[in-house]
């Protein structure tokens, strides 16, 4: 009969292999990517020795220099821009109470529970129907897809502010206003320095969505506006380039390094990590 040392022993054992079954099973992909980004072979799963020629073609592709640049324009602007209106309704809805305060929150939450496919065709309709309500008619390109990038980076960014305010206490800036601080010292002496790694966090993140998102860009996009992974999309659609390997290490690339930063950020000063 097993004693309980050894029911323990079997337990952490099979603990251990299913943790390294699950890592296996999201990072082998991965690996496999990067592999054959690197081989000399114009079929994707074939190794055909050594080579960096597709990171070369990446580079002086013009097609997805173009999608490269819209996305890093249309991801600048709409950080920039959710990062202030979030850290405005996160400060809101955390330190203050106001008439209909519940619902916004609960409006705020959408965009991050609603499938993309349906905010998508939510955007969609929004901006057809802009023409027929008011008599203002957007083009679909640059401005449509920034636009939609803030409507959903404005709750990601709002939330990682959240959750570094929650743990800060509000004696600090009640001891500002004691000694004759103005609201607007407060916030810019005691309560922005100390939410400034939530900030950074939650401006990563809304910069990596926007440079991973396909769904709502390829609904609200129209020409000449094409994002690089739009482009990558069409790509698969069009027949699948070992290219294609080369450009997706590097939005993986750029993705895990945004997403790494924002982890250090939030953490840094005692953030916690949403």
């Amino acid at each position: 009969m097993a004693t309980t040392k050894e029911l323990r022993g079997g337990a952490k054992w099979a603990l251990s292999l299913n943790a390294w079954l699950v890592y296996f099973f999201f990072y082998a992909p991965i690996a496999l990517l990067v592999v054959f980004s690197f081989s000399d072979d114009n079929l994707v799963g074939r190794w055909g020795g050594f080579t960096t020629r597709w990171y070369g073609e990446f580079l002086d592709n013009d097609g997805v220099q173009n999608a490269l640049g819209n996305s890093i324009r249309v991801a600048i602007l709409s950080t920039v821009i959710s990062v202030v209106l979030g850290t405005m309704a996160g400060l809101s809805l955390e330190r203050y109470r106001f008439r209909g305060s519940r619902m916004f929150d609960a409006l705020l939450y959408l965009p991050v529970i609603v499938p993309d496919v349906t905010m998508a065709v939510m955007m969609l309709i929004f901006f057809t129907s802009l023409d027929d309500l008011i008599g203002l008619q957007i083009t679909r390109g640059f401005s449509t897809i920034t636009l939609s990038h803030i409507a959903f980076s404005i709750s990601f960014v709002s939330i990682v502010v959240r959750a570094r305010l929650a743990g800060m206490s509000e004696t600090l800036e009640e001891a500002a206003q004691d000694l004759y601080a103005t609201r607007w010292q407060t916030f810019r002496f005691v309560t922005l320095p100390l939410i400034l790694p939530g900030i950074i966090g939650g401006a990563l993140l809304a910069l990596t969505l926007s440079l991973d998102d396909v769904v709502i860009t390829q609904f609200v996009s129209g020409p000449g506006s094409t994002t690089l992974p739009v482009f990558v999309f069409s790509l698969i659609r069009r027949g699948v380039s070992p290219l294609i390997n080369a450009v997706s290490v590097v939005m993986l690339a750029a993705s895990a390094f945004l997403v790494l930063l924002s982890l250090l950020a939030q953490r840094s000063r005692g953030g916690s990590v949403t």
